[in-house]
């Protein structure tokens, strides 16, 4: 089992920047991925990065050049890194891990961190 915990949400001004933290414990010899999803009021919760245990990474066409995702394997934390933020940006960020135990394939969830972009 892996556990997930959320941090660094907030209001910030358009173009403005915020880091995520995703703080992990448990099993992390299981995952074999992790990543960002958000989820707008009223809209479906998007996948927007993701980094994967050898370290690549992938990207939503709508963040990209703009969130970096990185990890610090020595704090077993993952970061999500957002600069140039745009209104369209707010919603609740999320991050997953994807573990694989015994054969079988899981996936955890952090319990979601505000961010809202507005002047």
């Amino acid at each position: 089992q892996v556990q997930l915990v959320e941090s660094g949400g907030g209001l910030v001004q358009p173009g403005g920047s915020l880091r995520l933290s995703c703080a992990v414990s448990g099993n992390i010899f299981s995952i074999y991925v992790m990543g960002w999803n958000r989820q707008a009021p009223g809209k479906q919760r998007d996948l927007i990065a993701t980094i994967t245990s050898d370290g690549s990474t992938t990207y939503a066409d709508s963040v990209k050049g703009r969130f970096t995702i990185f990890r610090d394997n020595a704090k077993n934390t993952m970061y999500l890194q957002m600069d140039s933020l745009k209104p369209e940006d707010t919603a609740v960020y999320s991050c997953y891990a994807g573990t694989i135990v015994g054969g079988l394939t899981g996936k955890s969830w952090g319990q979601g961190t505000q961010v809202t972009v507005s002047s």
